[in-house]
């Protein structure tokens, strides 16, 4: 039977779960949401989300924020449908850069540049902009750091 609990994949479940919730979310948050109560299945069934996402022929992508994990358009077609959405459109290399910084809290921009290459400056501001990160004076440098409204985004 289609609507049948028993019948429904649980993989497709993690991915609908994601689908549908407006936030980023941990290991645990899918865990509740789904009732699938192994971590270890539900890390494989984001790794299998990942490459599917990535090798396929779709706009979406799963990004991975500060060990939460949504799904989001990818960047070329975010750009095109950005005016329907009701919340900060991030460019994906924006992610990538909030996706490090996130995990290096405090990180030197001069350092995040030498990581991730010269484009960084560009993500920084329009992270700043957004008010998803912010910076303290270092030297010549700046330390960059997530904000509240970061945290309260992503749920962090």
């Amino acid at each position: 039977m289609e609507g049948d609990v028993q019948s429904i994949d649980q993989k497709l479940l993690v991915e609908a779960v994601l689908f549908m919730s407006q936030n980023a979310m941990s290991i645990e948050d899918i865990s509740k949401a789904t009732g699938i109560a192994s971590s270890g299945f539900i890390k494989g069934a984001l790794g299998e989300l990942a490459i599917k996402y990535r090798e396929g022929n779709t706009a979406l992508e799963l990004v991975e924020i500060a060990g939460k994990y949504l799904l989001s358009l990818k960047s070329a077609y975010a750009a095109r449908v950005s005016g329907l959405a009701n919340g900060p459109d991030i460019s994906r290399g924006a992610l990538r850069v909030l996706a490090y910084v996130s995990k290096n809290n405090g990180i030197t921009q001069s350092d995040l540049v030498h990581a991730l290459g010269s484009t960084t400056y560009e993500y920084v501001k329009e992270l700043n902009e957004k008010e998803f990160v912010e910076w303290k004076k270092a030297g010549r440098s700046k330390k960059l750091f997530t904000t509240d409204k970061f945290r309260e985004y992503f749920n962090t």
